[in-house]
């Protein structure tokens, strides 16, 4: 059985990864991956210590925590900001832990990418990304959707009994839309220095499984305003990739948006799904509408996504599953590289797409998010 630690208890390490362990730990059952006890946990802007939380054990230092669980059959949790992701990683490693997960997005940019790779290789460290939406129930019915051409799980009915799974075609763009308010956090923190490192992550990494390899066409972001305080570069970001099979990925995300919605649209040869996501921990449901030429069907299924990536993640370190998880950190690789380029054009002069439309599309305009 593995130990937990988890590092950084902000927003991930506290609100999230911990509350989501104790929904894996009551999925495990006899299948018993998970060590009895509460999880270590260390902050490294709060050393001296943290206000207690059920199922959590706070420890002063990385080396106390080595001392109380073994590095050898401990999992540590890094949730502390990319940006000093390979610091971390490098003090981690020297204690000897090697089951390493780590919270999106893997870096920052390019030259701390470099640097973990470098970390991964020279200690062999089993490093598995938290991308729960490449791992969800939606998720998986939508890559069998692109990879059967055909719609499965939706079946529509005629004259009483089910009709043949409806044909789709090729996949011809993808769609995303992620909306959340964040004046708060990103006004009393800067975990993350733009809006590509918030939702994105998640997005970016779900088009390239849907779709394969992309580059940057075009890309922007805008500064958050709440009254007289502005801050730079986490308001809205707009996104377009164009996927080496010629499918199109538009994705806009709004942190100043008035409500919350994670929606996905898949449009095919002969039909359209669209799907969303879990909003937040109090719903775990997600919802899948279908609309081809044989008429419309709609799903609502659970996706408790980070409970079970986290169960899929300490069986894969327990040796007990290969795949899906280690799968994601190759897709994890390349979402870091095409928002660090994404970055790059922002942050440089203006510059018009790289690329157009595919054959017969037009842009999606996100001018009015509204």
């Amino acid at each position: 059985m593995l130990h937990t630690l988890v590092v950084g208890l902000g927003r991930a390490g506290r609100g999230l990864h911990l509350p989501a362990l104790a929904r894996a730990g009551a999925q495990a059952g006899r299948r018993r991956v998970f060590a009895p006890g509460p999880a270590l946990s260390f902050d490294p802007h709060h050393p001296t210590g943290v206000p207690p939380t059920a199922g959590m054990r706070p420890v002063a230092s990385l080396q106390a925590a080595a001392a109380a669980a073994d590095p050898a059959h401990t999992v540590v949790h890094v949730c502390t900001p990319p940006g000093v992701r390979a610091h971390v990683l490098e003090e981690l490693a020297l204690l000897g832990y090697r089951r390493i997960l780590v919270e999106k997005p893997l870096a920052a940019d390019e030259r701390e990418l470099a640097a973990v790779l470098r970390l991964r290789r020279r200690h062999g460290l089993q490093l598995v990304v938290v991308a729960q939406w490449l791992t969800s129930a939606l998720t998986h019915r939508l890559r069998a959707a692109v990879r059967d051409g055909r719609l499965h799980g939706l079946q529509l009915y005629s004259g009483g009994a089910p009709a043949p799974a409806p044909e789709l075609g090729r996949l011809r763009s993808v769609s995303v839309v992620q909306r959340k308010p964040r004046f708060v956090r990103s006004l009393t923190s800067r975990a993350h220095a733009t809006v590509f490192d918030v939702e994105l992550p998640h997005s970016v990494g779900v088009a390239l499984a849907l779709a394969g390899g992309a580059r940057v066409c075009s890309a922007s972001w805008s500064d958050m305003a709440l009254g007289n305080v502005e801050v730079p570069r986490l308001g809205q970001a707009a996104l377009v990739l164009r996927h080496e099979t010629g499918t199109r990925t538009e994705i806009f995300s709004d942190l100043t948006a008035p409500t919350r919605e994670r929606r996905i649209t898949l449009e095919f040869d002969h039909g359209t799904l669209v799907g969303h996501y879990p909003c937040s921990e109090d719903d775990d449901t997600a919802q899948l509408r279908s609309t081809t030429e044989d008429g419309s069907a709609r799903l609502v299924f659970h996706d408790d996504a980070l409970a079970d990536f986290m169960l899929g993640a300490y069986e894969h370190f327990a040796g007990l599953r290969r795949r899906p998880v280690q799968e994601t950190f190759g897709l994890q690789v390349r979402t870091v590289r095409l928002l660090s380029a994404a970055k790059a054009l922002c942050s440089g002069p203006p510059a018009p797409p790289v690329c157009g439309p595919a054959r017969g599309e037009g842009m999606v305009r996100h001018a009015d998010p509204a």
